[in-house]
């Protein structure tokens, strides 16, 4: 157990230092993130990022001021806001989120390739048993599947 907690340490670390060079908060990082294949709902992503309705709005406030996100409205429900991406936003993510990729594949590097996959293996199935939602995108889904919308 301990190992698990350290490692996420060790990975949030990276986040952490990775968003402060992009100028983000870790939260932003996030926002960003969960963003880059589509827009999203308030409570989508409140949901998604395990925040309270208000941690929500001030979030995306200081992110929408930065110019990163926009809202605009759902064109499924005239009365509910999605939050999209704005072009400056969607450069800045997707430089973020291919260094901070690039910075947690290094972490596991005195692994052989075997025992990568092993070790991805393991956390894909605790991640899945614990339903956590799709913040970070596997570099294979994320950045293709947001530049085929």
């Amino acid at each position: 157990m301990a190992a698990l907690v350290r490692s996420s340490f060790l990975v949030d670390s990276v986040y952490a230092e990775s968003s402060r060079e992009y100028g983000l908060t870790p939260q932003q990082g996030q926002l960003l993130c969960v963003l880059m294949p589509q827009p999203r709902g308030m409570s989508e992503l409140g949901a998604m990022l395990r925040l309270a309705k208000s941690s929500l709005t001030g979030l995306v406030d200081r992110t929408e001021r930065n110019g990163l996100v926009q809202r605009e409205p759902d064109p499924r429900d005239t009365r509910a806001v999605r939050v999209a991406l704005t072009a400056h936003g969607a450069k800045l993510v997707e430089e973020f989120y291919d260094e901070t990729c690039r910075r947690v594949a290094e972490l596991p590097g005195n692994l052989s390739a075997a025992e990568r996959d092993t070790l991805a293996d393991l956390l894909g199935r605790v991640v899945l048993a614990n339903e956590v939602p799709a913040v970070f995108l596997e570099p294979d889904e994320g950045v293709s599947a947001a530049h085929e919308h």
